[in-house]
């Protein structure tokens, strides 16, 4: 048994559902949401430990890559997008995805130094962030096919795509009915085009 293959498949999938969760976090955040039991101080902190801990299994999942027997993958395939022996194009869009968010990291590291509009501004990566990793798991993953990962897949963009809508509609002025229907729609059609996205790479 490839015990390595196990944890990078394990630690891939994680850290995708941490990173949903911390982007899910952020739009509630953003968007001032008022949550009667969590108040704003506790979700920040859920918010921080949440990246930090996406952080920790983008760390393991790139450490057994380099540690599997099966597939020789080395530190310039995990640097380089596109080079990498196994699914270049699909391992590409995981090698972005870990790139723009050391970029975001760096940001904010350095919030002190630079003004809250770029700060704000370089945050919006967050998403293209989700994106690649999203791409790269339903494109590179060998477990799309099961019924977990396709409703983690799923269940993950009907989140982000429905607090997005939320958060763009709800400081527009858009009206209460825009959000009430908006915000779902945008969640049913995330979780459609994920589906789609997953059979269609699977078959």
């Amino acid at each position: 048994m490839n015990v390595t293959w196990y944890v990078v498949r394990a630690s891939g999938m994680v850290a995708f559902a941490l990173l949903s969760t911390t982007v899910a976090l952020g739009l509630v955040m953003s968007g001032r949401a008022r949550l009667r039991r969590w108040p704003r101080f506790a979700v920040e902190d859920v918010h921080r430990f949440a990246s930090l801990l996406t952080w920790s299994f983008v760390g393991i999942h790139a450490v057994a890559l380099l540690a599997d027997s099966y597939l020789p993958f080395t530190v310039a395939d995990l640097l380089v997008p596109g080079i990498a022996p196994y699914r270049p194009l699909a391992t590409a869009l995981g090698v972005l995805a870990a790139e723009l968010l050391a970029a975001l990291a760096l940001a904010n590291l350095l919030r002190s130094r630079i003004s809250y509009r770029a700060w704000r501004r370089t945050h919006y990566l967050n998403f293209a962030v989700w994106l690649l990793a999203l791409g790269h798991g339903v494109t590179s993953g060998s477990d799309s096919d099961t019924a977990w990962a396709l409703t983690l897949y799923v269940l993950s963009a009907a989140l982000v795509a429905g607090l997005t809508a939320w958060r763009v509609l709800s400081t527009r002025a858009a009206g209460a009915w825009a959000v009430r229907f908006g915000t779902p729609l945008a969640a049913l059609l995330a979780a459609d085009l994920a589906l789609f996205l997953d059979l269609g790479t699977v078959h």
